[in-house]
């Protein structure tokens, strides 16, 4: 009985062994991203997060969440091979805002290692002269 209940539980290990091996890993260059100042009328600013799977499995980003309605991330439904690039590209809508720095985020979840990642955005929005 013993034995059986040994052999078990090396055998869960080593599949939960060769299952990590086996994982995705999300980099990227830059976490965050700073628009400097720019004018309300100018609207909308935009950006994109480049990353990397330096994984060994296929990466896939299941949801991209932003801080406020203000800024709307949008990305590929596709899985990025290992090695291979993938990008995030944020807008953040100064229209109808109060001018001023803001710095906003977008929460990343993925298959990755680190399964959770946020991005951010930063700027200062001028007030238009009439």
């Amino acid at each position: 009985m013993k034995k059986s209940l040994l052999l078990f539980a090396m055998l869960v290990f080593c599949i939960g062994f060769a299952a990590a091996q086996n994982q995705a890993d999300i980099k990227f260059d830059q976490t965050e991203y700073d628009f400097g100042a720019f004018s309300q009328s100018k609207g909308t600013v935009t950006t994109e997060f480049t990353f990397t799977n330096v994984g060994t499995a296929p990466l896939v980003i299941h949801q991209a969440v932003a801080s406020c309605g203000c800024t709307v991330p949008e990305y590929s439904q596709e899985a990025v091979l290992p090695g291979k690039t993938g990008s995030i590209k944020v807008t953040y809508d100064a229209r109808d805002k109060y001018p001023g720095h803001f710095k906003k985020s977008v929460t990343i979840r993925s298959n990755a290692k680190t399964e959770t990642v946020r991005l951010f955005i930063q700027g200062e929005v001028l007030a238009d002269v009439k």
